[in-house]
């Protein structure tokens, strides 16, 4: 029982994180043309620059804010963190400029890094064989905060652009003050780190995790499983539209079905999964999963076929939480917030590397000029990728030993 409160508190913090970024979406173009005049084209650069601001703080941020856990614990990290980027949406629904804009998603970024953070609290609550169904949990209200999002994003996006900044402001704070009444420290004397600036950044952060026996395989595993199943929100839109003809509805009903498999998935059924084979097997069997799914979006020209075999590929969420958990097993307590923030940094590489693969491999092979039509050409690449995948993880000698 002492447990569930703090558990309920990090995952409504990532259902948060996970609806800030899909709650602006819809009213993003709009924003950005009343900010700067211009048109639908100019909105789309601004919003690309946007994006990236968001991933690049990401990338920077996460070991940082881990780093600082380590140190002065979890608390007071994930409470100023909530704290600060409920200002961040304030500017962005107040701003008259883009470069407030810009800073309101430079804030943005750097507090939804907390997610190093949080999986951190998790990992310290968590017994061993629990880590990595607990870190689905975090999986799961992502994907939770995905999928709800947009559609209230959407529906408020009715009474202005900016009204969705204002909710997510308010859903922030909301849950600052919920973590100030319930939220207990887990870090003690006994766990806790001395803060260094050369270990509290990426780079800094993977030359002092990966020296780790085991770790190095599966850094590697977790940014290539990152890239591979990031093909989904970076091609999914254009692809269904040049293969099955979808509409705009059809594919948001799509993303939504897969976004809630996704969630079961690693809210519920992965918990049960890791108890009968343990996470290496776990992370096979998800991996397998990613391979039928990808083959079958390759080969299956239908789409409502496509749609029913979605809780399928989404199966191959298993794969993410299990690598995590048979790392933050393989590392101490005094580090848990390094690597959860080395985790986070090369979540968000994978976000900015995967859109730039997928969205040009599409490109080329869906162009008039192209030599033959292959709108399947990112899933190729993605089939390509579980497979490497595979051979890095099976390629140690304790891949399946629990």
């Amino acid at each position: 029982m002492s447990n569930r409160l703090p558990v309920l508190f990090i995952f409504l913090t990532v259902v948060i994180d996970g609806m800030g970024i899909g709650l602006i979406m819809p009213v993003m173009p709009d924003l950005i043309r009343d900010v700067t005049g211009g048109d639908l084209a100019n909105a789309a650069k601004w919003g690309g620059v946007l994006a990236a601001s968001f991933a690049i703080m990401q990338f920077l941020f996460g070991p940082f804010l881990g780093s600082l856990s380590d140190r002065f614990g979890r608390r007071p990290v994930l409470l100023t963190s909530l704290f600060v980027m409920s200002g961040g949406y304030l500017v962005m629904a107040l701003a008259g400029a883009i470069w407030l804009l810009i800073v309101g998603r430079v804030v943005s970024g750097i507090t939804s890094a907390t997610q190093s953070t949080a999986g951190a609290y998790m990992a310290d609550i968590s017994k061993p064989e629990e880590k990595a169904a607990n870190f689905g949990l975090i999986g799961a209200g992502l994907g939770l905060g995905f999928v709800i999002g947009p559609l209230i994003g959407g529906l408020l996006g009715t009474f202005g652009p900016r009204a969705p900044f204002y909710a997510a402001a308010a859903l922030a704070a909301g849950n600052f003050a919920l973590g100030a009444l319930i939220l207990p420290e887990t870090v003690t004397d006994a766990t806790r780190r001395v803060f260094k600036w050369s270990r509290a950044n990426p780079f800094g952060a993977l030359r002092a995790v990966a020296h780790l026996p085991g770790l190095k395989r599966l850094l590697l595993l977790s940014f290539t499983y990152s890239v591979t199943f990031a093909v989904y929100p970076a091609v999914w839109s254009y692809f269904t539209q040049a293969r099955f003809g979808w509409d705009a509805a059809m594919t948001g009903v799509s993303l939504a079905v897969f976004g809630l498999s996704m969630a079961l998935v690693q809210g519920v059924l992965l918990r049960k999964v890791v108890r009968r084979l343990g996470e290496r097997r776990t992370v096979v069997l998800g991996l397998s999963f990613n391979f039928i799914g990808f083959l079958g979006i390759i080969l299956i020209p239908n789409g409502w076929v496509i749609l029913a075999l979605t809780p399928i590929m989404a199966l191959g969420a298993m794969t993410g939480p299990s690598v995590q958990g048979l790392m933050s097993r393989a590392t101490g307590d005094d580090q848990q917030g390094e690597l959860q923030g080395l985790l986070t940094s090369l979540g968000a590489l994978a976000l900015i590397v995967s859109p730039m693969m997928m969205t040009q491999s599409f490109a080329y092979f869906t162009a008039p000029t192209s030599a033959f039509f292959l709108p399947t050409a990112p899933f190729v690449l993605s089939l390509g990728l579980t497979l490497l995948s595979a051979v890095i993880f099976l390629g140690n000698r304790n891949a399946m030993r629990n």
